[in-house]
C-alpha cells in the first residue's frame, strides 16, 4: 500500500491499516492465485527473497522508495515469517533487516520473478491532490477535457451549429479541430469560430449557408506544453424531414373477416420519425387487440370487420427537430360483407363473428413471418420482441422464454401484449424466445433467437497519475465487449509506436508501466478500445510533482479532552516526494511512536489513555528532500464529570414529599449543566417540583410521579447519568396485624457470588439472598459486563423468580464474563451484588452476520455500503472484521471484496445508479460467519440527462392550467425518478406600467406521472414555463420554454378602506385601488345598510368609476350605525370584498343620552330658539288662564258640553262637576325615546288632539284655547278622571312637538 499524499483525518485505526482480506483482487490488479502472491510480497518486503544479480538494482530503488510506514501482515503472512525465522523491521523508514537464511542467496525460480514484478506493480500508486484551491492552482497539470458534444451530433439546420470541446489544464491550454482527419483552418472560414478561453466551434448561418456543407467527424485537441488531451470522435449530422412522396391511393376492398396491412413507409428521417395513425379529420385512430400499429409504423388489422370503413387511415410522422408533422394521403377502405347491415347490437354479441356470418379461423402471424427468425440487440439497450397475428376470433398473444423465465423486473409487455420489451439488456437475457398466437380455433408460435452484442464498456478507465520524481506507477486500460474490443494506446494524440522512444515506459497490453519517473516523463495518454459496434476514448495524464511539504490544517489548534479517553491529533498534510511525518512534544524529546502512542498513516497521532502529564504542545514535523513543514496542537486534559451521590430508589406514600439527590464532581473550567429525565423522556419542572444544582424536590407526590428518574450531569466534552425509581403508595388501610405494621424497606444486596459448572457455553451462578426486610423478594436479575468492547457496563442477561438463588447461565464465545445479581421486591430494587470472578468463554466462528446492510451513493461515481456493527455477546472470537463482497446485479462477474474493521465501506468509480449484490459476512480469528443474504444497493446518482418533450399547457382558467407531457427515457435519468418539476415565473401582465415580480416558482409532480395541474397564478398575465426531471441528485436539464396567458379575473380586495365620521350628519368613506386588478377594472361596487341592534334598515349598492377612490354618505339616521361592503369589478365579475362599520356614537348603549345629543346639536339652530320662545309663551299664557279659573272656585260645569252623559257610577255627577286638580308639578309619565329618535308616549298619555271632534287644537292670538273639550273617544268615561293629564303644558309641549 502507498500512503497518499494528501492526509486527512482517518476513521478508525484498524480500518486504515488493515489490508484487503484477498490483497490483489481488485480492478487495478488480478491475480488467479492471490494469497500466494501475497505471501510472496510479504516475505519479499521484508528482505527474505533476493532474486538474482540481474534483479539486485531493482530490488534496491524498490527498497528506496518504500513506504514510510510499517505494513501489516495477514495471519498467512506472519506465518510465512515465522517458518523463515525474519525480524520485522523497527520503525518506520528502517532499512535494516533481520537475519536472512542462506537459502534467500539462490537464484529464484522464473515465477518468483514475474511475481516480484506483480508486486512491484502493486506498490505503484498515485499522488492525491488535496481540494485545497491554493494547491491546486499552484500545481500545472496536463490538459483534462471537462466537456464535450455528444459522439452522434445531430443539429437542428435553422439554427446555429455549437460543437462543445472544453478543458482545464495549468497553464491554460490552447485548442485546435481536425474535420474527417484532416486539420480543420478555423481561420479561412468566415462562418466558424471559436469561443473565447474554450474549444467550443459555433458555425454561424445567419449571412447564409448551408448547414450541410460542414457534415462530417470533428475531433478537438487541447493543449499545453505538459501534453494533449483528445475528445471523442464527434459525427455531427444535419436533421432531416424529406417531404412525403406523392401518391394516388385506391380504395383497399377487403373481405369482412380477412386481415389486412396499411402501409405507412415513412419518409427516412434524420432521427426517424415518430409514426402515428389518425383519419383526415386529425381523430386518432382506436386501436386494440385486433387493431393496433406496429414498430415499423404498419397498421394492421388482425381481421377487418364492417365498421372499420366508417373512417379513413393516414399515416402521420412527426420529426423531432422541426416539429413538423407530415401526412400521408388517406386509405379508404371497402369491406365485402355477407351482413350488409352494420347493426351496432351484433358488437356485444357473444358470437359476433357468426351472427355476421364471418368464417372462423386459426391464428397466422402477420408480423414477423414464418415459424423463426433471429435478433441481434447492443447490450445495456432495450430489447423489443414483436408478433402480431391474424385470426377469427383474434387471437390472444401470449410470450415464454425457453429453458427458463421472463425476468421480471426488466420485462414489460406492449401493444396489447403484440410486443415484448425488456430494459436494459445484459448477456444473460440472451436465447430464444417464443410468442404463442392462439384462439379456439387453435395456436401457432414463432421463435426468435436473441444475441446480445456489446459495444465496449470499461471495466477499469485509466485515471489520471500524479507521481513525484523516482516513483513507480501505472496505467491500466480494461474494457470489454462482444466481440472482444481491442486496445490502443496514444501519447498526446499521437500512436505510441510513432512517439519517441521512453526508456521509463513499458507497455504490456492494456497497461503502460513507469519506473523511476522524471519530469521529461510528463504527458497525456490517451486509450482507445474498439470493437464493432463502437468505441471508448479516454485520457489520463502522467504528472511528475516536486511539492515542499505543507501543511492544510488551521495552525496552532487547541484540543479538548477527557483524563483517560483515547484522543487522536491530526496533521494532514501534503508535499511531493511523499513527505514522512514525526511527532514531538513540547518541542523536545524523540519522535512520538510506540507505547501509549501510535501515528497513523495519514499524520495522525492516537493517544490511547490519556494522562495528566500527556498535556502540552505537540508539534508535527512533514520532511522530504525538497524541504520541512511543521504545525502545533495545544492540548488540555480535563478532569472527568462524575456523579458522585447519587439518587436513590424511594417508596413514597401519596400526597408526601420526595427528594432526589444528584451531587456532581466536574472540572470547574468546563461549564455544568444538571438536567432530569423521567422514564427516559425530558422531565417537565411543574410548580409541584423544585429543580436545584445537586437535588429534585417533588411536593404532593401523586400516581402519576411514579417511574424511573435519571440524573443527567454533561458538559461539552462528556456527561454521566445516574437513574433512580420512584415507587407511589395509595393510601392503605390499618394492618389487622403486628407483622403487617412492620415498616417494609427494598431487599439487601446478595452476596457470596460463586461459578461452577464451568462449560464452554454455560455456567452455573449461584449466591446467598440478602435480606428482604419485611416484602418478600419477587424476581432475581442477573447482569453481566464484559471487558473488551463495553468494559465498565453492565447488561442485564437473564431473570429468574424470587424463589431460587442458582441458575444455569447461556453464554457466547470469546466473552470475558463478569457477574452480578440484582434482587427485587414490590418497595424497590436492591443494591448490585458483588460482582462475581471472570470467565472467558472459548472462541468461535461467529454464528450471524451485522444486519441493516445497505447501499447508497454519495456521490455519481461510488456507492457506501453500510451495516450495523456486532456487539461483544455475537462478535464470538478476536479482531472481529467483516468480509464487504459486491458485483453488478445484471452482470455474471466475479464478486469484488475486502475486509473492513469499521462499519463502512465506499466503493468507488460506479457507473451512475446502477444495482448491486451486496453481502457483508462477520469473520473472527476463528473463521467466518454463515453465507450471508445478498442486499441490492444502488450507486450514486447523477443529474438527469434529458428534459420532457412534448410539453402542453391548456388554460383550465384564469388561476390555473393543466401539463401534459412525454415521460423520459428511464436510462436518462440516471437515478431515482423523484418528480416531473415545472418551473414557472410572472413574466409580465396584460396591464400597463404594472410592475410584477419575476420570482420563480415551483410546481413538483411526485412519481412518473404524464400530467398535471399549477394553480394560484395570477390572472391576465403572461407566463413561462419550463419542465425539469427530478432524481435524488437533483434537477435535470430545462425543456423547451412555454408561453401562455391566463384570461382576466376578477381583483383582490380593496386596499386600506377606511371609515371617517367628522359629525352626525356625514360619514367619509375613503380606498385605496386593489393590490392585483386582475383585469381591466370597470369599477367599484359599494354596499351598505344601517343597524341599531338586531334592526337593520334596507341595503343601498352605489356603483363608482374605476378612478374613484372616495364617498360621502349622508346620514337619515343620526342614532343608527352603518356597515359598508366595497368591492372592485372586472367584465368578469366583483371581486373579494372588504366590510367596514362606521364608528360607535358615544354611549351608544343608553338611547335617552342619544337623544339628548342630538336635542344639543338641534338647539344650536336658530329656527329651534324661535320656536321654543313661542311655546314658552304659550305655556306661560295656559298656566295664567288656568290660575284664574282655579282661583274662582275651582270647579265649573261640562255636563253639557258633553256628547255622552256621566254614568251613574260618576263619582262627581252629584252637581255636575269634577275637580280640576293642579298636576303641573308632576313628573313626565310614560316617555320612551324610538329608534328613530321621536318620542313616543304610553298607551295612558293623553295629548290635546285627543279632545273635541277630532280636529287639532287651535289656539287664538292671544293663545287661548279654542277647541271642544270632550271625553276621549277611545277611553272608557271611568277614566275621565285621568284625562285631566292633557291640561298639563308640559304634555301639551310634547303633543305639538
Amino acid at each position: 500500500m502507498r500512503r497518499l499524499a494528501a492526509r486527512g483525518a482517518a476513521g478508525d485505526a484498524r480500518e486504515v491499516a488493515a489490508p484487503a482480506a484477498d490483497g490483489w483482487d481488485s480492478a487495478q490488479a488480478r491475480s488467479p492465485s492471490p494469497w500466494r502472491l501475497i505471501g510472496l510480497c510479504a516475505i519479499w518486503d521484508t528482505g527474505v527473497f533476493l532474486p538474482s544479480a540481474a534483479w539486485n538494482g531493482v530490488s534496491s530503488g524498490v527498497e528506496r522508495r518504500r513506504l514510510n510506514e510499517a505494513k501489516k501482515l495477514s495471519s498467512v503472512q506472519e506465518v510465512q515469517l515465522k517458518r523463515f525465522e525474519v525480524t520485522r523491521p523497527q520503525g518506520l523508514g528502517n532499512k535494516e533487516r533481520g537475519r536472512v537464511p542462506r537459502m534467500a542467496r539462490q537464484p529464484a525460480p522464473p515465477w518468483v520473478h514475474a511475481a516480484f514484478l506483480f508486486c512491484l506493480l502493486s506498490l505503484g500508486g498515485a499522488i492525491e491532490i488535496p481540494m485545497d484551491p491554493s494547491i491546486q492552482n499552484e500545481l500545472t497539470q496536463p490538459p483534462t477535457i471537462t466537456k464535450q458534444s455528444v459522439k452522434d451530433h445531430i443539429v437542428d439546420p435553422r439554427d446555429n451549429i455549437l460543437i462543445e470541446c472544453e478543458a482545464k489544464g495549468n497553464p491554460a491550454p490552447s485548442f485546435h479541430w481536425t474535420r474527417n482527419s484532416r486539420f480543420f483552418n478555423i481561420a479561412k472560414d468566415p462562418r466558424v469560430s471559436m469561443r473565447r478561453r474554450s474549444g467550443t466551434l459555433v458555425i454561424d448561418f445567419r449571412s447564409g449557408g448551408r448547414p450541410e456543407e460542414y457534415e462530417g467527424e470533428y475531433q478537438c485537441f487541447a493543449r499545453n506544453k505538459f501534453g494533449t488531451a483528445l475528445s471523442n470522435r464527434i459525427r455531427l449530422q444535419v436533421s432531416k424531414s424529406p417531404l412525403w412522396p406523392k401518391e394516388n391511393l385506391d380504395p383497399v376492398v377487403v373481405q369482412e373477416g380477412a386481415p389486412l396491412t396499411l402501409q405507412c413507409n415513412p419518409p427516412p428521417g434524420l432521427p426517424s420519425p415518430v409514426i402515428f395513425w389518425m383519419s383526415s379529420s386529425m381523430e386518432p385512430i382506436a386501436q386494440d387487440k385486433r387493431v393496433s400499429q406496429g414498430h415499423n409504423g404498419d397498421l394492421y388489422f388482425s381481421n377487418v370487420m364492417l365498421q372499420d370503413m366508417q373512417t379513413d387511415y393516414s399515416c402521420n410522422a412527426r420529426f423531432h427537430f422541426t416539429h413538423t408533422i407530415q401526412q400521408k394521403n388517406p386509405f379508404t377502405l371497402k369491406v365485402l360483407t355477407n351482413h350488409p347491415y352494420n347493426d351496432s347490437s351484433l358488437r356485444n354479441h357473444p358470437d359476433m363473428y357468426s351472427a355476421r356470418g364471418v368464417a372462423e379461423r386459426t391464428p397466422s402471424f402477420m408480423y414477423p413471418q414464418g415459424t423463426a427468425s433471429s435478433q441481434m440487440v447492443l447490450r445495456g439497450m432495450d430489447l423489443l420482441l414483436e408478433c402480431i397475428a391474424s385470426g377469427v376470433p383474434t387471437p390472444d398473444i401470449a410470450w415464454y422464454k425457453k429453458g427458463g423465465d421472463l425476468p421480471s423486473d426488466k420485462a414489460k409487455f406492449e401493444n396489447f401484449n403484440k410486443a415484448l420489451r425488456i430494459t436494459n439488456v445484459s448477456e444473460e437475457d440472451s436465447g430464444e424466445y417464443f410468442c404463442l398466437a392462439s384462439n379456439k380455433m387453435g395456436s401457432i408460435r414463432h421463435t426468435i433467437s436473441v444475441r446480445v452484442k456489446a459495444a465496449p464498456y470499461w471495466l477499469d478507465e485509466p485515471k489520471n497519475l500524479i507521481l513525484a520524481p523516482g516513483e513507480d506507477g501505472r496505467l491500466v486500460c480494461r474494457a470489454n465487449g462482444n466481440p472482444k474490443p481491442t486496445v490502443q494506446w496514444m501519447v498526446n494524440g499521437e500512436p505510441l509506436q510513432s512517439a519517441p522512444p521512453n526508456p521509463n515506459r513499458e507497455v504490456a497490453g492494456d497497461t503502460i508501466i513507469f519506473r523511476d519517473t522524471q519530469i521529461s516523463s510528463r504527458a497525456v495518454y490517451q486509450c482507445n478500445t474498439s470493437n464493432e459496434h463502437g468505441y471508448l476514448l479516454a485520457n489520463a495524464f502522467v504528472s511528475v510533482l516536486d511539492v515542499p511539504p505543507r501543511m492544510l490544517s488551521p495552525r496552532n489548534q487547541l484540543i479538548r479532552v477527557i483524563l483517560y479517553n483515547r484522543t487522536r491529533l491530526d496533521c494532514p498534510f501534503f508535499g511531493s516526494p511523499i513527505p514522512t511525518l514525526r511527532w514531538f512534544k513540547n518541542g523536545q524529546g524523540s519522535n512520538l511512536d510506540g507505547g501509549n502512542y501510535h501515528v497513523y498513516e495519514n499524520g495522525s497521532l492516537e493517544i490511547k489513555m490519556i494522562r495528566k502529564e500527556d498535556q502540552g504542545i505537540y508539534t508535527c514535523v512533514a520532511t522530504n528532500i525538497l524541504g520541512k513543514a511543521e504545525n502545533q496542537v495545544r492540548l488540555e486534559v480535563k478532569d472527568p464529570t462524575r456523579i458522585y451521590r447519587m439518587p436513590e430508589d424511594q417508596v413514597a406514600k401519596r400526597g408526601t414529599t420526595v427528594q432526589l439527590e444528584c451531587r456532581v464532581k466536574h472540572d470547574p473550567s468546563l461549564k455544568l449543566t444538571v438536567s432530569w429525565l423521567k422514564d427516559d423522556e425530558p422531565l417537565y419542572i411543574g410548580n409541584r417540583m423544585k429543580k436545584e444544582d445537586d437535588s429534585l424536590t417533588i411536593f404532593g407526590v401523586a400516581e402519576r410521579d411514579q417511574g424511573s428518574y435519571t440524573c443527567v450531569a454533561s458538559t461539552e466534552l462528556d456527561q454521566d447519568l445516574a437513574k433512580a425509581y420512584l415507587t407511589v403508595l395509595a393510601d392503605q388501610a390499618t394492618p389487622t396485624n403486628r407483622l403487617a405494621a412492620l415498616p417494609k424497606g427494598r431487599p439487601d444486596r446478595p452476596r457470596d457470588l460463586e461459578l461452577t459448572d464451568l462449560a464452554e457455553r454455560s455456567v452455573r451462578l449461584t449466591w446467598i439472598p440478602g435480606d428482604d426486610n419485611n416484602s418478600p423478594i419477587t424476581d432475581y436479575v442477573v447482569q453481566f459486563e464484559e471487558d473488551q468492547f463495553q468494559p465498565g457496563v453492565w447488561h442485564d442477561h437473564s431473570k429468574y423468580p424470587g424463589s431460587v438463588n442458582s441458575a444455569v447461565l447461556r453464554l457466547s464465545p470469546y466473552v470475558n464474563y463478569q457477574f452480578r445479581v440484582i434482587a427485587i421486591n414490590e418497595v424497590g430494587s436492591s443494591h448490585p451484588s458483588l460482582p462475581s470472578e471472570r470467565y472467558r468463554t472459548s472462541g468461535a466462528p461467529p454464528e450471524s452476520n451485522p444486519g441493516d446492510v445497505k447501499g447508497e451513493g454519495t456521490r455519481k461515481n461510488n456507492m457506501e455500503i453500510t451495516w450495523t456493527p456486532m456487539n461483544a455477546t455475537s462478535a464470538f472470537g478476536p479482531n472481529l472484521r467483516y468480509i464487504v463482497k459486491w458485483r453488478r446485479r445484471e452482470t455474471r462477474e466475479a464478486w469484488n471484496n475486502v475486509t473492513v474493521w469499521g462499519s463502512r465501506y465506499v466503493v468507488g468509480q460506479t457507473p451512475v445508479y446502477v444495482p448491486y449484490e451486496i453481502r457483508v459476512q462477520a469473520e473472527n480469528d476463528f473463521g467466518k460467519g454463515p453465507e450471508p443474504e445478498s442486499v441490492i444497493g444502488y450507486s450514486g446518482e447523477d443529474y438527469p440527462r434529458a428534459a420532457p418533450t412534448e410539453v402542453k399547457v391548456r388554460v383550465m382558467n384564469s388561476t390555473a392550467i393543466s401539463l401534459q407531457w412525454n415521460r423520459v427515457y428511464s436510462d436518462t435519468v440516471q437515478g431515482q425518478l423523484r418528480e416531473y418539476r415545472a418551473y414557472y415565473w410572472r413574466e409580465s401582465s396584460l396591464l400597463k406600467n404594472l410592475w410584477v415580480s419575476q420570482k420563480r416558482q415551483q410546481a413538483s409532480f411526485p412519481g412518473d406521472r404524464l400530467r398535471g395541474v399549477v394553480s394560484r397564478l395570477f390572472p391576465y398575465s403572461n407566463y413561462k414555463l419550463e419542465m425539469v426531471v427530478v432524481n435524488g441528485r437533483g434537477d435535470g436539464p430545462r425543456s423547451e420554454t412555454k408561453e401562455f396567458t391566463t384570461p382576466e379575473g376578477v381583483p383582490s380586495a380593496p386596499r386600506r378602506f377606511r371609515v371617517r365620521q367628522p359629525n352626525l350628519e356625514t360619514i367619509n368613506l375613503e380606498w385605496d385601488h386593489p393590490e392585483h386588478p386582475n383585469g381591466i377594472m370597470l369599477g367599484y361596487t359599494l354596499k351598505y345598510v344601517a343597524f341599531n341592534g338586531t334592526k337593520v334598515g334596507k341595503q343601498i349598492v352605489e356603483n363608482f368609476s374605476p378612478n374613484q377612490t372616495k364617498f360621502t354618505v349622508q346620514r337619515t339616521d343620526p342614532v343608527s350605525r352603518y356597515r359598508f361592503t366595497l368591492s372592485a369589478r372586472t367584465q368578469v365579475g366583483s371581486g373579494e370584498a372588504v366590510t367596514e362599520e362606521s364608528p360607535a356614537p358615544p354611549n351608544e348603549a343608553t338611547p335617552t343620552a342619544a337623544y339628548t345629543n342630538n336635542q344639543a346639536d338641534i338647539a344650536t339652530q336658530g329656527w329651534f330658539i324661535g320656536l321654543m320662545c313661542a311655546i314658552a309663551l304659550l305655556v306661560l299664557i295656559l298656566l295664567i288662564v288656568c290660575f284664574i279659573k282655579r282661583s274662582r272656585g275651582g270647579k265649573y260645569p261640562v255636563r253639557e258640553k258633553k256628547d255622552v252623559p256621566l254614568g251613574p257610577e260618576d263619582p262627581k255627577e252629584e252637581d255636575g262637576s269634577f275637580d280640576y286638580s293642579d298636576e303641573d308639578n308632576k313628573p313626565l309619565q310614560g316617555s320612551q325615546t324610538s329608534l328613530d329618535g321621536t318620542i313616543k308616549q304610553q298607551e295612558s298619555d293623553d295629548s290635546l288632539v285627543d279632545y273635541g271632534e277630532g280636529g287639532e287644537g287651535q289656539f287664538n292670538e292671544d293663545g287661548s284655547f279654542i277647541g271642544q273639550y270632550t271625553v276621549k273617544k277611545d277611553k272608557d268615561e271611568t277614566e275621565g278622571n285621568e284625562s285631566s293629564e292633557a291640561t298639563s303644558p308640559v304634555n301639551a309641549i310634547y303633543s305639538l312637538a
